[in-house]
């Protein structure tokens, strides 16, 4: 019997990042049709490999990890900004890249001051913090680019990828604060402890990206 050491558990997001996610651990070796099934489960386990998935929103990925109840997890860059939690940041998987913008109504002049609506409180504050610029933080959870159209702030802080929401809503992105990528974050304890089963993960997705670069040139 495999003693509770061998296995890693991880954390997948749920929503647009997890098919490519999927495409990665496949590439690597790592069976995840089991995933793809139209299910309601949210655990899965790979005996093969010895690996058990967790599929979770995107923005308690962290929490799961750091508490260990998950040894390792894949996220956005955007929420780990956010979410300042000690964690190890083990890899850039190149999944899913955009911005973490400012935007703001097109024709308007920069902005010094005002109100800034965004999902991304604590990032939005240290940023402008960070720059003289004093902006009261308004929190939302939906359609960020409503804020500036309806006169609820003076400007934005979002993920853009293409951009093409913005130019719809007419607005324009002035300042890049991050760009994004999925990260492989780890539970220090986890890293301790399974530390050469944590490295052979490592390394398969490593060279599955590899050779995802080398098929794309």
């Amino acid at each position: 019997m495999l003693a509770v050491n061998d296995w890693l558990t991880i954390a997948l997001a749920k929503g647009r990042i997890l098919p490519p996610t999927l495409d990665l651990f496949e590439r690597a070796g790592i069976g995840c049709g089991q995933l793809r099934e139209k299910t309601r489960k949210l655990i899965f386990s790979v005996d093969e490999h010895r690996l058990r998935f967790i599929l979770a929103k995107p923005t308690d990925i962290p929490t799961y990890v750091e508490y260990g109840v998950a040894d390792l997890g894949i996220v956005g860059k955007d929420v780990l900004l956010e979410q300042e939690k000690e964690l190890y940041e083990l890899l850039d998987l190149k999944i899913g890249p955009c911005r973490l913008s400012v935007a703001q109504k097109c024709g308007c002049g920069e902005a010094a001051g005002g109100y800034v609506a965004t999902k991304y409180p604590r990032v939005a504050e240290k940023y402008f913090q960070n720059r003289g610029k004093q902006f009261e933080v308004i929190k939302l959870h939906g359609s960020i680019e409503l804020a500036p159209l309806l006169n609820l702030a003076d400007i934005i802080v979002d993920l853009v990828s293409t951009g093409k929401t913005l130019k719809e809503n007419n607005l324009v992105e002035v300042e890049t604060i991050a760009h994004i990528t999925s990260r492989l974050i780890a539970n220090p304890g986890s890293y301790q402890v399974k530390g050469a089963r944590v490295s052979t993960l490592v390394n398969m997705l490593e060279q599955a990206l590899l050779e995802g670069e080398e098929a794309q040139c």
